[in-house]
């Protein structure tokens, strides 16, 4: 699977606040990523460090297997924060200044218009629009040129539920059509119903990161490691009630299917000849963990 994002060791700090702190995850090609946290979590800088709008302290973070500035942003549709257009220019107008300052071309207006379903508005001027309608002109913005990766951030923040519903059904309209989305939200029920994994942000740090259906699924999720990884990991394939999730360093995380416990886990383990020298026991419940995340206050930007 072609990898389109790898962030490794992401801080950023503003004064004493630390926004962003030692954030690792990757994106790879047809994913929608969540970001989920509440406001403050640290969902903004992330996804204006990975913008270069903002810098980080430490860390790094590649796009399409290595690209980084300019060259890689021209392949990204953005929607982060509030989108600025002329009021009293109409919505053709609006799209191609935003046309000519990505430097697409003017060819797009009429498809993405199409898309958010505001062609019968194309000559009305951007004031006139509802806020449901105005968020739908920033999704067209976003999708023009037909990047390949969207960056939305808050996406159906405001909106009532019919506006909520509308934007949700482009989003998904956009991941069934390929593209590779990174999301950020406030709403574990928009996770939920359009992102394929989430990362669980809380003052900045990452206290959770896999599949949605993993995490609600009920399942126990384990980070191991062992002297040997690569024989920890062809072990482990060889057992139909293990199910790897994914490679993180010198560690492998993994759902124990249902009645398998760590003792059991790691008896079996010894008999097959491998000694783990770490065992880390994860919250199962992607809901459990968002209680938990907005019991504290958060603290960071």
């Amino acid at each position: 699977m072609k990898t389109i994002l790898k962030v490794e060791g992401l801080t950023k700090s503003f004064g004493t606040i630390k926004a962003v702190s030692n954030l690792s995850f990757s994106v790879f090609e047809g994913q929608v990523l969540g970001l989920l946290g509440p406001n403050g979590s640290g969902k903004t800088t992330t996804l204006n460090l990975l913008l270069q709008t903002k810098y980080p302290d430490s860390g790094t973070f590649h796009w399409f297997d290595g690209q980084s500035g300019p060259s890689a942003n021209r392949n990204i549709g953005t929607l982060i924060e509030v989108p600025h257009f002329f009021p009293y220019l109409n919505l053709e107008k609006n799209l191609k200044i935003v046309a000519h300052a990505r430097g697409k071309g003017l060819n797009d207006i009429q498809r993405t218009l199409e898309l958010v379903g505001l062609t019968g508005r194309i000559k009305s001027p951007f004031y006139t629009l509802s806020f449901g309608m105005k968020q739908r002109l920033a999704l067209a913005s976003a999708l023009l040129g037909n990047p390949d990766v969207l960056i939305l951030d808050e996406p159906t923040n405001g909106l009532d539920p019919e506006g909520i519903a509308e934007v949700r059904e482009i989003i998904i309209q956009q991941r069934d059509l390929g593209k590779t989305i990174i999301m950020a939200s406030h709403l574990l029920d928009e996770v939920e119903k359009v992102c394929t994994d989430v990362v669980i942000l809380k003052n900045g740090e990452r206290i959770a990161y896999g599949k949605v259906d993993e995490l609600l699924s009920g399942k126990t999720l384990v980070t191991i490691s062992a002297e040997n990884i690569a024989e920890l990991q062809k072990c482990l394939k060889t057992n139909s009630r293990i199910s790897i999730l994914e490679m993180e360093g010198n560690s492998i995380r993994i759902s124990l299917g249902e009645g398998l416990t760590t003792t059991e886990l790691n008896k079996w383990l010894v008999e097959k000849g491998i000694i783990i020298s770490t065992l880390e026991l994860h919250k199962a419940s992607l809901e459990s963990q968002f209680l938990e995340l907005v019991k504290g206050p958060s603290q960071h930007g």
